[in-house]
């Protein structure tokens, strides 16, 4: 019978029992994909984490796991792994090898030592129009979006609808069998007032019917926005997101350009690590 330790760690924010919750098994060396797997839909959180050993040179490998399947990259795992690690290896930046390549993460720590704030460097997305928008629309239950409906892939995709408030965000009730049906992860967010945002992120394809914090779409989201002039390039813009599920987050993230092609993405938040347990099995 193996041990299996992991550490519960709320992430995108800074109160025990909000933000997104992770579980991080730091030594997953003995485990197979069919037991990681298993270990995810057990858990039953939007995503957990399996540590293992550097292949390409960086701190550590990580293979994240929703409910239902592998993603080759996600934003509050990427964090909140770097968060539990970076504590006793004692490093000020962590590097994580992800499906999507080595992702650094930047850990600010306070006068005491403790670690403050995280930020991570995230892929450049590729992104394409959504073809037909119009059962997407109708999934989410709106007349439209005011911005262009696009998809971004950094790993998992994203197909961003932005509405004309943060009231019609929180009023949202989706057609959850319409989205499984579309197989989409869509983020649908409003500007607040300047750099503030509000999202949700509705995944049932994936097992996460709707999302607490998305990292991985955060950064996307700050892209969308400076594109279509709703944003200013190289400006971060703080993102509101879970308050409808009693799991208010806070994330952070920013976009860059050089005129032709955007060059940077990422995206910053903080964490707080709630239990440590273990798995007998």
């Amino acid at each position: 019978m193996a041990a299996l330790r992991y550490v519960h760690v709320d992430v995108f924010t800074d109160r025990a029992l909000e933000g997104n919750q992770l579980a991080v098994f730091t030594d997953a060396r003995e485990l197979d994909d069919t037991t990681m797997q298993a270990l995810a839909l057990e858990i039953g959180f939007s995503e957990s984490v399996f540590v293992l050993p550097a292949e390409q040179g960086g701190t550590v490998r990580v293979r994240i796991f929703t409910p239902r399947t592998e993603l080759p990259f996600a934003g509050h795992p990427i964090l909140g792994a770097a968060w539990v690690l970076a504590a006793p290896l004692q490093r000020g930046v962590v590097e994580l090898e992800t499906g999507r390549g080595t992702i650094p993460v930047e850990l600010d720590r306070d006068a005491s030592g403790a670690i403050a704030f995280g930020r991570m460097e995230q892929p450049i997305p590729a992104i394409e129009p959504f073809p037909d928008p119009s059962p997407l629309f109708a999934a989410l239950g709106v007349e439209g979006s005011v911005a262009p409906v696009e998809t971004y892939d950094n790993g998992p995709r994203f197909t961003f609808v932005l509405l004309g408030s943060p009231d019609e965000v929180a009023a949202l009730v989706p057609d959850f069998a319409a989205l499984e049906a579309l197989g989409v992860q869509v983020s649908c967010a409003s500007r607040v007032d300047g750099v503030t945002w509000k999202t949700r992120m509705f995944a049932p394809a994936f097992g996460v019917a709707e999302d607490p914090a998305t990292g991985s779409a955060a950064g996307p989201l700050a892209c969308h926005a400076c594109r279509h002039g709703l944003a200013d390039w190289g400006e971060w813009l703080e993102i509101a997101q879970g308050t409808e599920m009693g799991r208010p987050s806070t994330l952070f993230a920013l976009a860059e350009s050089d005129g032709r092609s955007i060059t940077r993405v990422a995206c910053g938040g903080r964490a707080v690590v709630v239990a440590r347990g273990e798995f007998r099995i």
